[in-house]
């Protein structure tokens, strides 16, 4: 004898779309541009970044003839290949977010770099992106000292096709002494083999610089 089968109606309430639940969930938790930063500033002011900040490539030495900071960055000791830049990012964050809040300048030495010391246009493109309006704002000079062709050819490219706001603030130095116009010497700290690299290529002071004060 048979036993007789229970049916139970599902009726018609459709079964919920996970796909749909995915992404609605997904478009709820978009970052904006602004909750990024504010994230990634949580991160770099929480986390140790002492792996970074070791290096010694990136600090602020003293201020401009004009008052402003003035931030140092030395390719040469920046490992872009077997650095986390992830934790780089983060560090560039911490020091520079409350110095950002004014004007501002930055020394960038090429001196001596190779191609392990250079980040990809990717990251690059990538950290662009995720400053805020207040770091191309507030920069009022980007100085880049010993410049190569291939420097050259990057900064036109970046700052013609990537970052046009800051194209007009670059400038390519081929000396040290260049630089004694705008930050006096004694507000510069720079590793010796900077100086050792600029006199054994340009000699001793070849440049007299104007000391008088300019506009931004």
């Amino acid at each position: 004898m048979m036993e007789a089968t229970t049916t139970i109606d599902l009726g018609t309430c459709p079964m919920p779309n996970s796909t749909d639940n995915v992404a609605t969930e997904a478009q709820e938790h978009i970052e904006t541009p602004e909750e990024r930063y504010e994230r990634l500033l949580r991160r770099a002011r929480t986390e140790d970044l002492s792996e970074i900040s070791g290096i010694g490539c990136l600090y602020q030495s003293g201020v401009d003839r004009l008052g402003r900071p003035v931030v140092v960055f030395c390719g040469k000791w920046f490992p872009a290949s077997n650095v986390n830049l992830d934790k780089a990012l983060l560090y560039l964050i911490h020091l520079l977010d409350p110095i950002v809040r004014g004007d501002y300048v930055i020394a960038y030495f090429h001196t001596l770099t190779s191609t392990n010391n250079y980040p990809s246009l990717q990251w690059l493109r990538e950290v662009y992106s995720i400053l805020p309006y207040k770091y191309k704002k507030n920069l009022k000079a980007f100085y880049i000292v010993h410049p190569t062709f291939w420097t050259k050819m990057m900064t036109w490219w970046f700052t013609t096709f990537m970052a046009p706001a800051i194209k007009a603030k670059v400038h390519s130095l081929p000396g040290v002494e260049h630089l004694y116009s705008a930050i006096s010497k004694e507000q510069l700290e720079i590793p010796a083999y900077i100086t050792e690299y600029d006199m054994a290529t340009n000699g001793l002071h070849y440049f007299q610089p104007i000391t008088q004060n300019t506009s931004s």
